[in-house]
């Protein structure tokens, strides 16, 4: 089976849940420092993983697919932070960690496959 488009991409698909959920559970949080970073990291894996695609290049899409595994890792350290602060209530967390850590592993299947 070909992908015809980013779209179709299951770790695309988590990724932009876990940025969703994310947004929505931040959206009274006034640590904008925080926030702005925990966005940007998670925004940042679903677009990798497209703009990776696109380039139609395995090598490129690798490289994408590396950084968007990256950004995974710093969504989750991003995480511990929240909780120890608060941010999150502890089924909140685990609900985003758990999508970060899956995501992630769909990211390292498909990498091994290129």
């Amino acid at each position: 089976m070909t992908i015809e488009k980013f779209e179709d991409i299951i770790s695309w698909q988590k990724a932009r849940e876990l940025s969703v959920l994310i947004y929505n559970l931040l959206k009274t949080n006034r640590d904008f420092s925080f926030n702005d970073q925990i966005k940007r990291a998670v925004v940042s894996i679903s677009n990798n993983i497209a703009e990776g695609f696109e380039r139609r290049s395995n090598k490129e899409f690798k490289q994408f697919l590396f950084i968007a595994k990256g950004s995974c890792a710093e969504v989750r350290s991003m995480l511990y932070i929240g909780s120890d602060l608060g941010y999150f209530k502890a089924d909140d967390y685990k609900k985003c960690y758990n999508l970060s850590v899956d995501t992630s592993k769909l990211l390292s299947g498909l990498i091994k496959t290129l």
